[in-house]
């Protein structure tokens, strides 16, 4: 919150600026209404932004199709296929670093795909999907053209080292779409700490806090309210670049 007559920082539940000394118990009030509608201002203008890029897709589905296809499709299979033939076959190093760029390459597509065009989860993971098993069969074929041997895997042990190759490239690429939403739609909102907490907020910080003062509860509410709010994407975003790396590099170890 920014004090009235200084302009300078001050804390949401000051009643006194620290800069100033003056008095902020009239208009405190106000302040907390103008943060609070500023801050939903803010909620709405990402809530249109959401709707307008699925408005957008609605109304040219084929371009969105082709548009998304070759920036967060094509592109990372071209990435990938080429760090296979650069790891297996140019230089013929161990596959630990191929697995390894494979993880890495698509975080920032999926980043990108929130970043620029709004898509969430469910498209993130379609997307994933769609690079990994491309990426994963060009690579067989590459593979198998190269070294004169089957394409398809011949025993479940290969088969199953295909689908956790697959499950670490999507992972990686879900886990660059939650990056992005973190810090682009919860993290702006949990530094500005603006927003009026919830009634749940309320009834956690009443437990934790029974004889605690207005101030104090509201203060303590928005602290458990922003808590909730980032610790979702983080455990996420965690639980998906653990799967990505484990599956990626679990074959590559035991090799």
């Amino acid at each position: 919150m920014e004090c009235p007559f200084c302009t300078g920082k001050i804390k949401h539940e000051a009643i006194v600026c620290s800069h100033c000394a003056r008095d902020l118990r009239v208009v405190r009030p106000v302040l907390l209404e103008i943060d609070k509608l500023a801050f939903e201002l803010d909620e709405v203008r990402q809530e249109l932004d959401r709707t307008g890029a699925k408005l957008q897709r609605l109304r040219n589905p084929l371009r969105s199709l082709i548009t998304f296809s070759a920036s967060y499709v094509l592109v990372p299979v071209i990435l990938l296929v080429v760090a296979h033939i650069l790891v297996t076959i140019v230089f013929n190093i161990q596959p630990i670093y191929l697995r390894l760029v494979s993880v890495i390459i698509p975080i920032p597509f999926g980043a990108f795909a929130y970043a620029i065009s709004r898509l969430g989860l469910r498209a993130a993971f379609l997307l994933g999907i769609m690079t990994a098993a491309i990426s994963v069969t060009l690579m067989l074929v590459v593979t198998g053209v190269n070294d004169d041997v089957p394409i398809l895997p011949a025993s479940r042990a290969e088969w199953r080292e295909v689908a956790e190759y697959i499950a670490s490239i999507c992972l990686a690429f879900v886990t660059g779409n939650i990056l992005a939403i973190s810090l682009l739609q919860v993290l702006p909102g949990t530094l500005s700490g603006g927003g009026r907490p919830n009634p749940a907020a309320y009834r956690l910080a009443r437990v934790f806090g029974p004889n605690a003062g207005e101030d104090e509860l509201r203060k303590r509410a928005r602290a458990i309210q922003d808590l909730v709010q980032s610790a979702g994407p983080v455990a996420g975003m965690a639980a998906t670049a653990i799967g990505s790396i484990y599956t990626g590099l679990k074959g590559a170890i035991g090799q």
